[in-house]
Parts: structure tokens; sequence; C-alpha cells
């Protein structure tokens, strides 16, 4: 469905048509750049879900056999691990000098932007997520990313479209070559909301969870308690992963969804830049500061290259960058872009070298709020390895959570929580995964040789970290633990207490003492609430501001 604003002649489209055929440029329209959007159901459909000739489909009858089989245990029966390695049905057009016989996979360097694919290795290259052997699983926990989104309101994209428009509506406006899309393109997505492969993201995800932890079902005691946040698209997230993990027709039935309110003031540990005051202002955004000197260095020559090919609008930094979002967005909601293969491959590393140093600098270990942002999650995490409740409140923590056996339950196989990228890289931050952040603090004027620190690897569409704790050695009881992130095993060498370990193993009690140091290093109300200003050069490095 077109914008109310959009008007076109039949004699203007008659043109348009004659002028495609022709095989010249398009010519530019005034509803290039312009929003469109469509509304289903449709708004007069009358199908309601007490109709009586369209049932609910969990209360048919006439079934058929239905006998349900053993749980599977994939993760430790398994040689090897399934791996994530496409983004069916999305279309990968390459990047603009990709050859045929080397393929080049654009959205793999989108950083944040990019969907999760398995990680190869984290600095420990024999390990892998099956379980060791001698070993074998008691828990697991997963913190988990929200699926594929549109862009966040008000965002680049949006703008860059509002931009084209305004120059379409006027004189003078026309683009040519590679461009000539934008004379007839328009902006389709929305905002904040799941897209339809974000929410086939999370089902596979639920699905490939149950696959490979399913048999730790057999020991819960009561049902599942689940978290989320109240953001659309975190509750979709959640829902949906709930349907791959125990199947459309039954989920509901059995387990129960958390939802904890994301709103400014509202303690909550998977969304704490709703209590750090810090996060929310020139600190927390110093990424933006950082990544825009890398990248003026970077577009320069891309202003210059596809400038050639316009009239009437004036490409700055910022519209090239928004240029690329605009292919990872409009991928993962519409399948393809034709924004995609505007750029080199070099320039698509540039683009994701500009990502990293956005999250190095306003989520990662150089923003002196990071470790701040994530310590609740870790105060969590150690009240549920421990089974002991939190006590004191001086953190993003919610008392009002914490302290309900129903609603924090401490003894559950399987916790699952869903959160947001920038937080999931501040509890990566938190938890001290030095692994993760070695050879910084990041450069702004090139792309180092020895970087460690990938958000494409860290906290892409759907991320995901599972922490296994295990009972080795003949024991009955728990212990050790290991984390790993997006399928790639996590070395936990810069946790104090943690040996290194060819599998990423550590001792559970030596990594809950860790875990208790991180807890006493970090001075929440100081990072969060202090005034203070961010050090220049800022070599911040553990997420904390400088003691």
């Amino acid at each position: 469905m077109l914008g109310s604003s959009f008007t076109l002649s039949l004699v203007g489209l008659l043109c348009l048509i004659s002028d495609v055929a022709a095989g010249s440029p398009p010519l530019a329209s005034s509803f290039a750049g312009s929003t469109t959007s469509a509304v289903f159901p449709p708004p007069n459909a009358t199908i309601t879900a007490t109709d009586t000739f369209f049932p609910d489909a969990s209360d048919i009858g006439f079934a058929g056999p239905t006998p349900t089989g053993d749980e599977a245990n994939a993760i430790a029966t398994a040689p090897v691990n399934a791996k994530v390695d496409n983004f069916f049905p999305l279309i990968n057009p390459g990047a603009q000098d990709t050859k045929k016989n080397k393929p080049f996979d654009v959205l793999v360097h989108a950083g944040s932007l990019s969907p999760w694919q398995s990680v190869d290795s984290f600095g420990l290259p024999d390990a892998s997520p099956v379980i060791p052997q001698g070993c074998e699983l008691v828990q697991a926990h997963l913190l988990h990313r929200h699926g594929a989104r549109y862009p966040t309101s008000g965002s680049g994209p949006a703008n860059f479209a509002a931009k084209v428009h305004a120059a379409a509506t006027g004189a003078g406006f026309s683009a040519t070559g590679a461009l000539s899309f934008l004379n007839t393109w328009t902006y389709k997505l929305g905002a904040e909301l799941l897209t339809p492969f974000g929410r086939s993201q999370l089902f596979n995800l639920g699905v490939g969870f149950r696959v490979k932890y399913g048999e730790l079902l057999k020991d819960f005691k009561d049902l599942p308690v689940f978290r989320t946040t109240s953001e659309a698209r975190m509750v979709d997230s959640a829902v949906h992963f709930a349907a791959g993990f125990f199947g459309v027709q039954t989920y509901q039935q059995e387990y129960h969804q958390l939802i904890t309110i994301e709103n400014d003031g509202q303690n909550n540990t998977l969304a704490p830049y709703e209590t750090c005051t810090n996060s929310n202002n020139a600190i927390g955004s110093f990424g933006n500061v950082q990544s825009a000197k890398w990248a003026d260095v970077y577009t320069a020559p891309i202003i210059k290259r596809l400038g050639k090919d316009l009239n009437g609008l004036r490409l700055t930094a910022t519209d090239v960058t928004s240029m690329q979002q605009l292919c990872a967005y409009e991928t993962v909601a519409l399948g393809f872009s034709q924004f995609c293969n505007l750029f080199t491959e070099d320039e698509w590393k540039s683009f994701e070298y500009l990502n990293d140093l956005s999250f190095w600098y306003s989520n990662g270990p150089g923003n002196p709020t990071s470790s701040a942002m994530g310590i609740g999650y870790v105060q969590e995490l150690v009240s549920r390895l421990t089974k002991t409740r939190i006590t004191t409140f001086n953190t993003s923590v919610n008392a009002s959570i914490v302290t309900d056996e129903v609603l924090f339950p401490l003894d559950q196989p399987i916790f699952v929580d869903a959160s947001h990228d920038t937080i999931l890289s501040a509890i990566f931050v938190a938890m001290n995964f030095t692994s993760l952040a070695a050879n910084g603090p990041l450069p702004t004027d090139h792309i180092p040789k020895d970087q460690t620190y990938f958000v494409n690897q860290i906290a892409p569409f759907a991320s995901n970290l599972v922490g296994q704790v295990l009972s080795c050695s003949a024991s009955t009881k728990p212990t050790h633990i290991r984390w790993i992130l997006n399928d790639g095993v996590l070395p936990l060498t810069g946790i104090k207490g943690c040996k290194a370990n060819k599998d990423g193993m550590c001792d559970l009690e030596a990594f809950i003492s860790g875990m208790k140091a991180r807890i006493a290093e970090v001075d929440f109300a100081f990072d969060c609430f202090a005034n203070f200003t961010i050090p220049i050069p800022d070599n911040i490095v553990n997420g904390q501001f400088p003691k």
C-alpha cells in the first residue's frame, strides 16, 4: 500500500514504463524515498478465534496417534555440533567487486545487524560445544538476543529516506548508474518490531535448543520460568523461542513467561540502561563519537564515487553508513536489498569495523558504564548457581523479582533470558570474557590486524550464550562450568581462579568465586551516576571508570 502522499498521473506512469522499456534510466518520481506500508489482516476480515467453522487448532479432535518419544540430548550424544551457516531465505547479492568463484556474504559484515552464525573459535580451536568426554550436563543457562528487527525509530535509514524524498519532491533530483533504483525506491521498513526472518531465527533457536538440551526437561520439578522484557520485539522473540522449544500447540501450557517491565526508572537486569543514567548521556554514546572518526575516513572515496550518479542530493558520511544499514535492514525484512552491491568488499569490512568501534566505546570494554550495566545479570547468575537469594540491592537487580521464589526460581535445570545486543555485550564485559577484547583499545583511523573484538560474533541478531554446568570425574555434584557464545567455546582465563583449559572448562567453585570478585570490583553507583568525563585517550579495557 503506498503512502497517502503518493500521486502519479497515468501519463507519468506510461512515460516511466516507456523509459524503462527503452533501456534508459528510470525517471525520478516524486514518491521516491516515501514511506510505504501494508496492513494485515485485511480491515474487513470477519473470521474470529471463536468462529464455529474454524476452531482453535489445538482443540479439534480426530488427531490420530500422538505418542511422544524420548527427549533429545544431542549436545552430549552427537559426535559434532550442528552449525548455523546460512541465512535462508535471504538473498546474498555479494559486494560490488565479489568474484563468482570467491563468495562474499555482505550480511556477515553488518556488525550487530548481522544474523547469527556459528563461530568456529574464540581462541580454543580444538574445543567443541559438545559435552567433553567424562562429563555429564547438569544445567544450562541461555542468554539470547532478540531476532532481526526493523530499524529503531528515527534512525539513519529512515532519515536517509526522508532526505531522498525531500530531494525527489523538489527540482532537479535524478539518480543514474548504480543508483538508478533510487528514482523509484520507497522506504518499506517499519520500526522496532521483529521481521518474519527475525521470528524464524528465534523459533529455530528454540528448536535447536530442544534438540541439544531437551534431556534436561526431565529434571524439572515444576514448569520452567523463562524471562524477557516488555518491548514488543522482546516478547515476540521469547514466544517464538518457546513455540520452537515446546511446540506451537502446547507451549502456552508448558512454561511460564516472565515479562519484566522495560521503562525509565524500572530496575531490570535485562534492560539496565533504564536505571543507569550515564549510559543514556554523552558517556553512553561515546562510541558514536569514536566511530564517526572512522566513518569520515572510509566513506570519503565512496561519497566521491557515488556522488557522480546523483543530481539534487549531496551525500554525507552519515548517508553512506545509512545506506549500508539499509542493505542489512532491507535484507532481513524484505529478503533482498539493492543497496548491498553498491559497496566493495573492503568497504563492507570498513562498515563492520564501524560497528565494532561503536560497541567497543559505548557498550563494550572501552565504556566506563559497561561493567555496571552487566553486573546485575552476574549477581543473578551467582544466585542461581549457589541457590542463594540476593539480599543486597545496589545495582539494576529488581528486588521484587529475585526475592520471589515463583518469579525467580533457583533450582531449574534450564534458565532462559532474552535481552538486547548492547546488554549482551555489557554482560560479557562484566563477566570478564577477556578473549573477546584482547588487543584493545581499538584505533579510530585504521583497522588493526590483530583485532579480536567483532560485534557480528558477539551480539548479532539472535546471538546466544550458553553456560553449561557439568559434573565430571564421576562426581554426582556439579564440578565445572563453561560458556559457549554462538557455538564458539570461550576461554575463561580472564576470570580470577579459572585456569587455561583446552575445553574452556573452569572449576565451578572457582568460577563462582571469580564472579563474586567481579561483583565486588564494580561500583554501580559511581559508574552510572557520578559526574565525570571519559578520559582521552580512552584506554579503558575493563568497562569501568579508572579508579
